[in-house]
């Protein structure tokens, strides 16, 4: 089964280059069967058992995906774009826009608010698969530590008290209505100027999401015995005044210092643990007196994980500098 869900993320991952190019016949299921050598049955079956949706379907989501950022960034004529991400006309467009989001299309562009796009379905991940390095072979890279002082912004993010690390925070999450991972991280691919976005480039389009920790009373007490509350979300500039979903939380973050240890690219399959254990020992070791500074557990400070194997691993940690009396 494992080796199939490469081969589905394969394809997935081609997808989105090929509806960037406008290249329909690559996307036609008999070009993408035939590139792994099965026929359209049988590669139509194992893509609906690994993603859950008929190939179809999900092409005609990542379409509309595509299209609707065209609508919430360019000018460019609706006509234009319903014929350039594959439908026929603009009422073909407008009726499966609607359909997918719930408002026309040319509505959509007067009041681009949040809606749940269809991200990039993963089914090659290696967390939930329980693949990510045996820790035998270790990175030949060192973690740079530095300190840097990030402008006042805001975070919209939901929120679980009791869970550790991504996994369980999903499981948790996929409890409460409209929390689970593909509605949240579909809202938040929608939203327009997040900070750590790397663009409409990327195929990743949960580009600019991130997990976060804020110090809180009621969370659960972290390794370094502060009580933190586990987040997802993404961060925005400061004049953000677009709407908040319902389920979302938007905090004020303002202007602070920050100690970062980050870890360069890796490869996730081979590396993932030792890095993580990398990483790990640089936080627990690092000498904060000598260097002026301490971590800041004030409540309501938020402190940033991004894990991105293809760019880097770094943790963003709050901190101050050191009174004259050492506090």
């Amino acid at each position: 089964m494992c080796e199939w869900q490469r081969k589905i993320q394969l394809m997935i991952d081609k997808i989105d280059r090929c509806i960037k190019k406008n290249d329909d016949e690559t996307l036609s299921l008999r070009c993408l069967s035939g590139e792994l050598g099965y026929s359209e049955f049988y590669f139509s079956r194992k893509f609906k058992e690994i993603s859950g949706m008929q190939y179809r379907d999900y092409l005609r989501y990542r379409r509309l995906a595509f299209a609707l950022k065209e609508l919430r960034d360019t000018e460019n004529p609706i006509l234009d774009i319903a014929l350039r991400y594959g439908f026929s006309s603009h009422e073909a467009f407008t009726r499966a826009f609607k359909e997918a989001y719930g408002i026309p299309p040319g509505e959509y562009r007067q009041n681009p608010g949040p809606v749940v796009l269809r991200t990039v379905i993963k089914p090659f991940d290696c967390y939930l698969l329980g693949i990510g390095g045996c820790g035998m072979e270790k990175s030949a890279k060192d973690i740079k530590i530095y300190f840097v002082t990030i402008p006042a912004h805001k975070f919209l993010h939901v929120k679980n008290y009791e869970s550790i690390g991504y996994w369980d925070f999903w499981q948790r999450q996929s409890l409460i209505p409209g929390q689970d991972c593909e509605t949240i991280c579909g809202l938040l691919d929608s939203i327009k100027g997040k900070l750590d976005d790397m663009g409409s480039g990327e195929l990743n389009s949960g580009s600019g999401q991130v997990m976060a920790f804020i110090n809180e009373p009621a969370g659960r007490i972290c390794n370094w015995g502060i009580p933190l509350a586990e987040c997802y979300g993404v961060r925005l500039p400061l004049d953000y005044n677009g709407a908040v979903p319902p389920q979302m939380l938007l905090a004020d973050v303002p202007e602070a210092e920050y100690i970062v240890f980050e870890h360069g690219p890796f490869d996730i399959e081979k590396e993932n643990r030792s890095v993580e254990e990398k990483i790990e020992e640089a936080m627990k070791t690092f000498d904060y007196t000598a260097a002026g500074y301490c971590l800041d557990t004030t409540p309501g400070r938020v402190f940033y994980f991004y894990h991105d194997p293809k760019r880097f691993w770094k943790y963003v940690r709050p901190v101050r500098k050191r009174s004259s009396t050492g506090n």
